[in-house]
């Protein structure tokens, strides 16, 4: 079984990456280990799509799955369209558990199937694991945490609440707008701090966002979280998993008791898996700085344009946000301005035949919390994608891909 590009995971960054692939070209496989495409848009339950990059396959996923609010059902199914439709071979219950390799270069990977172990082969192999599953079994130097003590941004379970009374539906969705929007003469901030003081939220829940759903009776809520955790250890994500999910029904009580037309709400929906925000950061060719996404840095070899999202850091250490602690209870994201990512972000130094993508790209823990979120994970992978599949076809190393030229078929508006 020999292909020109494998993408393996079918999150945002592994659908922009087998879309850009197929379309420019390359016979293309997707794996994913479970059984229905969208990582944790899907999974999780993570929306809307958050952040900003200019990128046509980022805006052909949005327009093929109803824009950045999309409808979690049926997600998967428009994501299958879309990829089947531009010619990528899927493979759904397909955990890759081993990687081939010929020296330094990976040649291919051993997937777990229900019938069996398979071996797939192509030319070049592009990580959108999120937690580089491949780049790690191939040997690529990482990180995981901030420099100072390796903690990583908490895991969190986030989940849809129903039966509010839609024209009374509340939305929040920041540590900023908490101190903005009042209930009855209050700020939210203050609502919630009261509530986690006096133990009727968990320690951990500063804030409590609440995001626009598809259906007017709902929210999507994102407050449980769970902190000192490694999301590449099972025993930490079986702790995380259980701990979050109880902490949903605090949170569901919490709501029943503070906001006006919410008295009858109930959880509607509970994700199949809890949010991983930070694991592994791999070492590549470049990294992306925080001072780079401050400044609105414009990279040589750039190969995602006008991104933009706040450093957006869940304090590993406690509630809220990592940063401004000292003027606000729980902090505040430092903005960017927009900013490029480079190529060599995906690009290991010293494996050849192999790209890694989206979350798991070479950036400090600071960068990452920008450019970690889906929008922006997906013009990640749609970059990797179009370059692999450049390589495949004209028998070029990865780190040889002419990027500058390929920059036409990623802008959206150059």
């Amino acid at each position: 079984m020999k292909y020109d590009v494998i993408v393996v995971g079918g999150g945002p960054a592994g659908v922009g990456a087998a879309l850009a692939a197929a379309e420019n070209g390359a016979k293309t496989l997707l794996l994913e280990r479970y059984g229905r495409l969208g990582g944790t848009a899907v999974q999780s339950l993570v929306g809307p799509f958050l952040g900003r990059a200019d990128s046509i396959y980022k805006d052909k996923i949005l327009a093929a799955v109803g824009g950045d609010t999309g409808d979690f059902q049926k997600m998967d199914l428009q994501l299958y369209d879309l990829l089947a439709g531009a010619g990528v071979e899927i493979l759904l219950h397909a955990g890759v558990h081993h990687v081939i390799q010929e020296g330094n270069k990976v040649t291919g990977v051993v997937a777990d199937l229900p019938d069996g172990p398979a071996e797939f082969h192509a030319a070049v192999i592009i990580d959108a694991t999120g937690d580089g599953t491949v780049a790690f079994q191939a040997g690529v130097p990482f990180e995981i945490g901030r420099r100072e003590d390796g903690l990583t941004q908490p895991m969190s379970v986030m989940f849809t609440v129903g039966e509010i009374v839609p024209e009374k539906r509340f939305f929040c969705g920041s540590e900023e707008m908490a101190r903005m929007v009042k209930v009855n003469g209050r700020t939210w901030e203050e609502i919630t701090l009261e509530a986690r003081d006096q133990g009727r939220l968990p320690a951990m829940v500063g804030v409590v966002r609440l995001y626009r759903a598809v259906h007017p009776d709902q929210n999507i809520v994102n407050a449980a979280q769970i902190n000192f955790r490694n999301g590449t250890s099972a025993a930490d994500l079986t702790r995380a998993e259980i701990e979050c999910r109880r902490q949903a029904w605090q949170i569901l009580e919490f709501l029943r008791q503070s906001l006006p037309g919410y008295e009858n709400a109930r959880i509607a929906c509970m994700p199949a898996a809890v949010g991983v925000r930070e694991t592994r950061r791999f070492e590549g060719c470049a990294r992306l700085e925080k001072a780079d996404c401050l400044s609105g840095r414009v990279f040589e070899d750039a190969v995602v344009f006008d991104a933009a999202f706040g450093i957006d850091i869940h304090n590993p250490a406690g509630c809220g946000q990592a940063a401004g602690q000292d003027r606000f209870a729980t902090g505040s994201a430092e903005q960017v301005h927009p900013y490029t990512i480079p190529y060599g972000t995906m690009v290991p130094r010293e494996i050849d035949g192999l790209l890694f993508t989206g979350r798991c790209i070479s950036a400090s823990h600071e960068a990452l919390a920008s450019c970690r979120v889906m929008c922006i994970a997906m013009a990640l992978g749609s970059a990797a994608g179009v370059a692999g599949a450049y390589a495949a076809r004209h028998g070029v190393p990865l780190r040889a891909v002419p990027v500058k030229q390929l920059a036409g078929r990623l802008h959206a508006n150059p």
